[in-house]
């Protein structure tokens, strides 16, 4: 059974930084597209950034763009999300999700199938 588990969240002030990670068993990243999301109280779950290991692939949304990166260990079946200058708006559940790699990242998460029980990131000063 594929089993997702988030680690690395916590509190920090404005312009902090954090990193996630998420430790995938007992699927491959070779064969698995690896995505986190993000869901803050009363809003809709939302797509941060995927990443497709084999096809070196990355896709970030817009308001993470130059603040996050999304890497991955294949051999150790993990992906990390590097959180820099946090804001706010930031805080919120973060997940990561795992669904069968096509060659194109699946970018939404309608198209996820395996999800773990997220890591909660809050940013207040």
């Amino acid at each position: 059974q594929v089993q997702l588990v988030e680690s690395g969240g916590g509190s920090v002030q404005p312009g902090g930084s954090l990193r996630l990670s998420c430790a995938a068993s007992p699927l491959s990243l070779e064969y698995y597209a690896i995505g986190w999301f993000r869901q803050a109280p009363g809003k809709e779950r939302e797509g941060v950034a995927c990443v497709s290991s084999n096809h070196g692939s990355v896709d970030y949304d817009d308001s993470v763009k130059g603040r996050f990166t999304i890497s991955s260990d294949i051999g150790k079946s993990m992906v990390y999300l590097q959180m820099n200058s946090l804001e706010p708006e930031d805080t919120a559940l973060y997940y990561c999700a795992a669904e069968s790699d096509t060659g194109v990242v699946p970018t939404t998460r309608e198209q996820y199938h395996y999800w773990g029980q997220g890591t909660q990131v809050t940013v207040s000063s």
